[in-house]
C-alpha cells in the first residue's frame, strides 16, 4: 500500500510558461484517484511525473511516505498501463506479462504463478499462448493491465488506456478495470483520462485541472472531490461547464436585490426576475452574474403548474422558449432551445415526448437546483 503526497509541484519546459502550477494533492492508500482535464491541462505529464518519467521542475513527490523525486521509476513501487498497448509483437501473452518479472530476475516458477494468476482475473488464461496480432483491442488492453498487476506494486497508474478501444470495449474495459481495483484494494490507482464518464464511474476522487487562455491558471487545479461533490458543488463555472454531458446551461442577468433569503436576478435577455437561495454577503446590485441551470432540471411545466400546490414547489419557474432541434435517443430526448445571442438552452425530456423545431415550449424549473456564478467564474455560495 503507498500513499501519494505531491507538494508544490510545478512543470515548464525552458522559458515556456508552466505546463503545471502549484499542484498539491494527497492521494490516500487504496484509493482511486482520475485525473480530469481538457487537452494541454497537463494531466498526463503530471502522472509521468509520479512515475518518474518526467522530472517536476521545482515542489516534492511523495509515495508511500518517501520523498522519491531522485528515485528512478524502477524503484518506485509503480506500475504504469499506457495509451497504447506497448505489447512486444514477437513475444506471447505470457511472456508479454511476465517478461518484466524476467528482466527483475524474479524464479521463473515465481513468474509463472504471478502470470497464471492475473491471467484468471483478466480472463486470458485461454489466450496465454497467443501472440498479441491475434488478439483484439480489448484483449491487448488486458494483457497490458495483466503486465502491470504480475508487479505486485503499491501504486497502479493508468494513462488514457481506453481511449484506443471503440465504445462497446470501453464500457467493458471500464467494468473490468472498476472490479480489478476492488480485488486489488491494496494498491491506490491514478488513472488519467478526458472522458468524465470514465471519471465519474470509476473515481472515488477526481482532480479537475484547468487549461485555457486564462495563463495564470492554466495548469492548475481547479477542484478536487468526490464524482458527485464536482457534480452538484462545482467550485467555479469552469467546473461546472466541464461536469456532466450535455453541460450546464448558462443564463447571463444582474443582481437586483439581496435580502436573506437569497439573491433575485433579473435576466439580461428579458424583464423576468428570479429568486435563487444563494448568499449575498460578497455581491452587489447591479452586478452581473450567470445562473446555472442541468438540462435534466428541467421539466414540462403543465406536470409543474399540476404540482404547485404541494410543499416545495412555489419556487418552480417557467421559461418559454423556441424549439430549435430535437435530439430523440430513446430513453430520452435533449431539446435544444433558442436563447438571445444566438445561444441554445438544452432541456432533457422524456424519450416519447412530443416536441419538434419550430415548437413554442413551457418548461419549468426550481430555483433550488441552480448554480450561481460571479462574472469572473466564481460559484457564489449557497445558502444553508
Amino acid at each position: 500500500m503507498a500513499a501519494i503526497t505531491l507538494k508544490g509541484v510545478t512543470k515548464a519546459y525552458g522559458e515556456h510558461a508552466p505546463v503545471l502550477r502549484g499542484i498539491d494533492l494527497d492521494i490516500a492508500e487504496n484509493e482511486f484517484c482520475v485525473f480530469l482535464g481538457p487537452s494541454g491541462c497537463g494531466k498526463s505529464t503530471l502522472l509521468r511525473i509520479i512515475a518518474g518519467l518526467e522530472d517536476a521542475t521545482s515542489g516534492e513527490v511523495h509515495i508511500g511516505g518517501r520523498i522519491v523525486n531522485a528515485v528512478p521509476p524502477a524503484k518506485r513501487g509503480v506500475a504504469m498501463v499506457f495509451q497504447s498497448y506497448a505489447l512486444f509483437p514477437h513475444m506471447s501473452v505470457q511472456q508479454n506479462m511476465g517478461f518484466g518479472l524476467k528482466l527483475a530476475g524474479l524464479p521463473t516458477d515465481e513468474i509463472a504463478q504471478r502470470v497464471e494468476k492475473a491471467a484468471k482475473v483478466l480472463q486470458l488464461d485461454t489466450l496465454l499462448h497467443r501472440k498479441p496480432a491475434a488478439l483484439s483491442g480489448g484483449q491487448r488492453q488486458r494483457v497490458a493491465i495483466g503486465r502491470a498487476m504480475v508487479r505486485e506494486p503499491g501504486v497502479f497508474l493508468f494513462d488514457e488506456p481506453l481511449s484506443n478501444l471503440d465504445a462497446m470495449l470501453r464500457g467493458q474495459t471500464r467494468v473490468e478495470i472498476a472490479r480489478l481495483h476492488r480485488q486489488f484494494a491494496q494498491a491506490s490507482t491514478v488513472y488519467v483520462t478526458h472522458d468524465q464518464i470514465e471519471a465519474m464511474t470509476l473515481g472515488d476522487k477526481i482532480v479537475l485541472l484547468r487549461a485555457g487562455a486564462d495563463a495564470e491558471r492554466h495548469g492548475s487545479i481547479a477542484q478536487v472531490g468526490s464524482p458527485l461533490d464536482l457534480y452538484h458543488r462545482p467550485a467555479s463555472r469552469f467546473v461546472a461547464e466541464f461536469i456532466g454531458s450535455p453541460k450546464m446551461n448558462f443564463m447571463s442577468g444582474t443582481v437586483e436585490s439581496i435580502s436573506a433569503r437569497g439573491v433575485s436576478v433579473k435576466w439580461t435577455s428579458s424583464d423576468d426576475k428570479i429568486a435563487v437561495p444563494f448568499s449575498g454577503a460578497h455581491l452587489a446590485v447591479g452586478q452581473p452574474v450567470s445562473i446555472g441551470i442541468r438540462p435534466e432540471h428541467f421539466e414540462g411545466a403543465a406536470a409543474a403548474h399540476a404540482a404547485s400546490p404541494f410543499p416545495g414547489r412555489e419556487d418552480m419557474h417557467v421559461l418559454h422558449r423556441e424549439v430549435a432541434l430535437v435530439e430523440r435517443l430513446g430513453e430520452h430526448s435533449y431539446l435544444h432551445l433558442n436563447e438571445t445571442g444566438g445561444t441554445t438552452l438544452v432541456a432533457k425530456q422524456p424519450g416519447d415526448a412530443a416536441h419538434a423545431a419550430g415548437e413554442r415550449v413551457e418548461l419549468a424549473f426550481s430555483s433550488r437546483s441552480c448554480h450561481l456564478f460571479t462574472a469572473d467564474g466564481r460559484a457564489v455560495p449557497r445558502l444553508q
